[in-house]
């Protein structure tokens, strides 16, 4: 995705959505003869807030071949029994999801998923709430093409990465607030970063993966630990930015290859130096 490092006034156009597979044999659980079974999470959100809550009301996956705008083709994914659909992305970093329920679907070929949203979404600025205006065009699901096909008898995990920070839009000069996502698709093939930054004083610390023109970012956790997925195969420069009272950070060459996580070694911020107040009369 891409990442603006500073202006984070202009606020982001874009939620993307990430998905990543990883399939293993069922042994325990078993799936019906034909079926294979799809998992959904929601994980990383970064965003400079002190919460962003989005109310999710349901995640649905389209068969490849089927009509996206038959909407009995849609299979519903199961979620929790639990009534409250309110989710605060902030938290959703460091390696944390969001278990959005599961399916079985007939083996063959997915062709999208789509994240349906409801209206009770708002961030938290301090003490402010500040509701999110959704786009009507946006209320009927956030589609994602995946073309991803499914073996028989396989569980599959879908991850959907929706970037807080990049999703809100301030409208003009009416003051008003825009969720607008944008989503994007990562295969099971991808590459992880993962690590550990302190000390715990300097978060909020934005973690930048940076190849080329391209980058994807988070925020550590509040054990600050940190994990950006999704990745391109290649080398990559890690860009920390912590609060004002800590230097940044920039970690070179951290090579990353398809389906593996890239462990940093642990990185200890310092202190920015203090003023010794000399300098004459």
């Amino acid at each position: 995705m891409k990442t603006y490092l500073k202006n984070l006034n202009v606020l982001f156009l874009a939620a993307l959505s990430m998905f990543a597979f990883s399939c293993n044999p069922d042994d325990e659980n078993g799936i019906a003869e034909g079926n294979a079974r799809v998992n959904v999470f929601l994980v990383d959100a970064p965003a400079d807030y002190d919460a962003v809550w989005v109310e999710v009301l349901g995640v649905e996956i389209l068969p490849k071949g089927e009509n996206e705008d038959n909407g009995s083709a849609w299979i519903n994914v199961g979620n929790d029994a639990s009534e409250d659909n309110m989710i605060n992305l902030l938290e959703l970093v460091g390696g944390n999801s969001a278990n959005l329920g599961e399916v079985e679907v007939p083996a063959g070929e997915i062709s999208q998923i789509r994240l349906i949203l409801g209206e009770n979404n708002y961030l938290m600025h301090g003490e402010q709430r500040i509701d999110l205006k959704t786009p009507s065009a946006q209320q009927s699901g956030l589609k994602i093409k995946i073309d991803k096909p499914l073996m028989a008898g396989i569980s599959y995990d879908l991850v959907l990465d929706f970037d807080a920070g990049k999703s809100i839009v301030k409208a003009g000069n009416s003051g008003q607030y825009i969720l607008k996502p944008v989503l994007r698709a990562i295969a099971e093939e991808s590459a992880t970063i993962e690590g550990v930054i302190t000390p715990l004083e300097a978060t909020p610390v934005r973690v930048i993966a940076i190849i080329n023109d391209d980058s994807v970012s988070t925020f550590t956790s509040e054990n600050g630990s940190f994990m950006i997925r999704g990745l391109v195969e290649g080398d990559y420069t890690l860009s920390i930015l912590p609060n004002e009272l800590y230097l940044a950070d920039t970690l070179e060459n951290i090579t990353t290859v398809l389906g593996q996580v890239t462990t940093v070694s642990p990185v200890e911020l310092e202190l920015v130096p203090e003023d010794d107040g000399e300098g004459g009369e």
